[in-house]
């Protein structure tokens, strides 16, 4: 797993498969635009929905719980790597946002 910036994850939005793993309130705010949503919680159960021949992305707000969803992924054999600062730092960025 590694840390990557803000810029080197929108260079891989069309090659990797960004997961969002902030909760539904927080994600209404907005997301990277083709991420998919699954609440970290959730994602225990949910990582048959990931194509594992596809590297993962991992956002959340500030970083945090991204890091721990990549670190999961990577036990469940996906090749996953988290985005530094999260969310925050994206939009602080200007990065684009769509809004669910």
């Amino acid at each position: 797993m590694s840390e990557i910036t803000t810029k080197e994850a929108n260079e891989r939005r069309n090659s990797a498969t960004i997961v969002d793993v902030r909760e539904s309130e927080e994600v209404a705010d907005g997301v990277i635009p083709g991420a998919v949503h699954i609440p970290l919680g959730q994602l225990g159960g949910r990582t048959g929905e990931l194509d594992a021949g596809r590297p993962v992305i991992t956002v959340c707000a500030g970083g945090g719980r991204s890091a721990r969803a990549a670190a999961d992924l990577l036990v469940a054999g996906l090749c996953a790597d988290t985005m530094a600062g999260g969310m925050s730092a994206w939009t602080a960025e200007g990065r684009p946002v769509h809004k669910p």
